[in-house]
């Protein structure tokens, strides 16, 4: 019975991946995307702290960008950004 315990981690707390999944890809299905507008965008992450697949990344040299890889359009990020900085595009309308 021991070994049976041995086996689960410590408060049941698994690492966290240190990759990403290929496999589990599911932005593909999307149809409007977000696009941000630069320009409007004041960095408050208001959209990186709502999104829910956590798509939303920030680097202090790019600022705000979205990991198309797994966004999957629901619009949360353009509907909370308080400047309108971020508009929801036809997938249709670009080239990739």
């Amino acid at each position: 019975m021991s070994k049976v315990y041995k086996q689960v981690p410590f408060a049941a707390i698994v690492p966290s991946p240190k990759t990403e999944n290929e496999s589990m890809v599911t932005g593909n299905w999307r149809f409007l995307r977000p696009v941000l507008d630069k320009g409007l965008c004041t960095e408050c992450k208001t959209c990186w702290i709502f999104c829910p697949d956590a798509c939303v990344n920030y680097s202090a040299d790019e600022g705000i960008s979205f990991n198309l890889k797994y966004c999957k359009g629901c619009g949360i990020c353009s509907n909370v950004c308080p400047v309108g900085a971020i508009s929801r595009v036809p997938e249709l309308d670009f080239d990739e």
